[in-house]
């Protein structure tokens, strides 16, 4: 039988620490917490999952036309039977094919691709033992390297392939000893959902990707965050980028781009906040040089020692703030008014009416501190400091920016 076979790095079925670590520190709200904690929060099904399922209702359709299939039976990678509803089944006379299609459930997670309709057609070809599974309308295209998927394929993961692979040869077998078979995966809506991910900025176009290695969606995870940026860090180095701008969001990012114009689009990347992770990550690819910009709130954090600036209960400290203050004044009031100030801006107020700017650099050194420790010293990281109309504020070590290449 002739098909593609994918070898799956047993690894990347098994709890990544790092990524154990981050679902441990999510700023999720009170009752999340306390469905969490009793169990309450009821798990979905990936993509990847969706799709398989789809595939196999598609092929009992294909090839026992008379059965309703209003459910099928699927086993997960690691070993886990589940059974998922079928939304509805089209038999194409005219071209002797098949589609089913899965409604997307991700359980109490809110994804974007909750409620998309995941699409199988099943079609019969003359090549004997032949197996093709390949991405049609709404499933996007690879046009970067970097992924793992070869440019111009679909954005259908290995694992997810696999999923389909073995549900096409298990139930298709008969069918295989003659004939060969196709699975194109659709997502009708797709090309809108991926507007709302990171699929642009990865470099798959025209559609969400099949995703999933456990192929269960558990509520409130950081996992497809995570490997967001374990992707696009991948794209950067495959792509010749040594440095990478690291950004907390959108905004931080675009001023960043406004200073470093002559970087790559795929250099730049939001780490959201996950410093920490990202950080690690960039130190286990042996990036050369990290710039981290931000704004003084995350920043703060970031000089706490929070490796993930979104914890629960991680507020900026004002008396940490009035600490460092103390280093660059002896104004007791300052010092007073930093330590009674609400926020981090309203900090930034009182460093801006008083003239203390090396307060903003020294938060940079905090942070490049932090960051460089928890890098185990194998970076060359700069830190970067916007006040809130874009200009730099802070910055350690401090050197012209044009030096940075």
């Amino acid at each position: 039988m002739i098909s593609k076979s994918f070898k799956i790095n047993e690894k990347i079925l098994d709890e990544d620490m790092s990524l154990a670590e981050l679902e441990s520190e999510q700023g999720l709200s009170d009752e999340i917490i306390a469905k969490r904690k009793k169990g309450l929060l009821r798990t979905g099904y990936t993509t990847g999952t969706s799709a398989a399922a789809a595939t196999k209702a598609a092929i009992i359709a294909i090839t026992e036309p008379k059965v309703n299939t209003l459910q099928v039976e699927l086993t997960l990678p690691k070993g886990k039977v589940v059974k998922l509803d079928i939304a509805w089944t089209i038999i194409h006379e005219n071209t002797n094919s098949v589609t089913c299609a899965v409604i997307k459930d991700g359980g109490d997670d809110p994804d974007v691709t909750n409620g998309a309709e995941i699409c199988s057609t099943i079609s019969i070809n003359n090549k004997r033992g032949y197996i093709s599974i390949e991405g049609g309308k709404g499933v996007g295209r690879v046009t970067r390297p970097g992924l793992g998927l070869d440019i111009g394929s679909a954005a259908i993961n290995p694992i997810p392939r696999m999923m389909i692979e073995k549900v096409i040869k298990e139930v298709g077998f008969k069918i295989l000893q003659d004939k060969g078979i196709t699975a194109t995966i659709s997502v009708p809506n797709g090309e809108v959902i991926a507007k709302k991910t990171d699929n642009p900025r990865l470099g798959i176009i025209g559609g969400i990707s099949i995703l999933g290695t456990s192929g269960i969606v558990y509520p409130y995870s950081t996992a497809s965050f995570a490997a967001s940026i374990k992707q696009s860090l991948d794209i950067a180095m495959t792509l010749g980028s040594d440095m990478v701008i690291l950004t907390t969001g959108g905004r931080s990012e675009e001023y960043a781009k406004q200073i470093f114009n002559n970087n790559p689009d795929y250099s730049f990347i939001q780490m959201g906040d996950f410093s920490g992770y990202t950080i690690k990550q960039c130190m286990n690819r042996k990036l050369r040089k990290v710039i981290i910009a931000g704004f003084i709130g995350k920043l703060t954090k970031m000089a706490m020692g929070v490796k993930q600036t979104h914890v629960r209960g991680s507020h900026v400290s004002m008396e940490f703030m009035a600490n460092l203050a103390s280093q660059c004044t002896t104004s007791n009031t300052i010092i007073k008014g930093i330590k009674e100030a609400n926020t981090a801006r309203h900090v930034s107020e009182i460093i801006i009416k008083n003239n203390i700017r090396e307060f903003f650099d020294l938060i940079c050194k905090y942070t490049y501190i932090q960051m460089n420790n928890y890098a185990e010293n194998k970076l060359d990281i700069v830190v970067l400091m916007f006040d809130f109309n874009g200009a730099i504020c802070g910055i350690y070590p401090s050197f012209p920016l044009k030096n940075i290449k």
